[in-house]
């Protein structure tokens, strides 16, 4: 190998570092310093074998530690509410609210990574390439036994801009954020949820 391609592989890999790191560090930066947002999102889900999927959207909010709203409005209303304690799922279809401890709920979930109060004690990190216009960073669960394989987290620029999840039997989830507001000035006493009354109400 002569010295011109040396230096050119040693310009490649630190070229390679470098965006590396970036993802990574962006993503590092989203957890510590944004500490609210809200969004528009489009979610799509696709079978194991790639064969179906299931496209619904909505809005959503955040507040660290651990309080956030994901309200979906199409192809039916469903509004999913952590508010420190406990997050709430409710089908207005239905009328039945039900309930876990945030600590049982989150864990090593997409949901912790966005809005959780911490990020590396319960994933690790690597970049990978960009891609679709966007850096991305891989955060892999340290929990092996928990429901997902694998999140990927699109940015462009410093934006959020994406969530990519591999669940642990392989279905796939794609979140596409729109509008993305970062520290949104958010009150607590948005992410509380009251049963409406009559519903069905399953606590566990």
């Amino acid at each position: 190998m002569n010295l011109t391609t040396l230096v050119l592989t040693g310009l490649l890999m630190t070229a390679a570092a470098s965006v590396r790191a970036d993802a990574v560090d962006t993503l590092r930066e989203f957890v510590r310093d944004v500490k609210s947002g809200q969004a528009g999102f489009t979610q799509v889900v696709t079978s194991a074998d790639g064969a179906r999927k299931k496209t619904s959207s909505g809005e959503f909010e955040f507040l660290r530690p651990n309080r956030f709203v994901f309200d979906y409005s199409k192809p039916f209303q469903q509004r999913i509410v952590a508010d420190g304690n406990k997050v709430w799922v409710f089908d207005k279809d239905l009328n039945q609210a039900s309930s876990r401890r945030i600590a049982q709920a989150l864990g090593s979930t997409p949901a912790a990574l966005l809005a959780g109060a911490a990020l590396e004690p319960e994933f690790a990190l690597t970049a990978e390439p960009s891609r679709e216009g966007l850096d991305w960073a891989l955060a892999t669960p340290r929990a092996k036994d928990g429901a997902f394989q694998a999140l990927r987290v699109g940015f462009r620029g410093k934006v959020l801009a994406a969530v990519d999840i591999t669940d642990s039997f392989g279905q796939r989830s794609r979140l596409d954020f729109e509008r993305f507001v970062p520290n949104a000035p958010l009150a607590a006493e948005r992410f509380r949820f009251v049963p409406p009354a009559g519903a069905d109400v399953i606590e566990q």
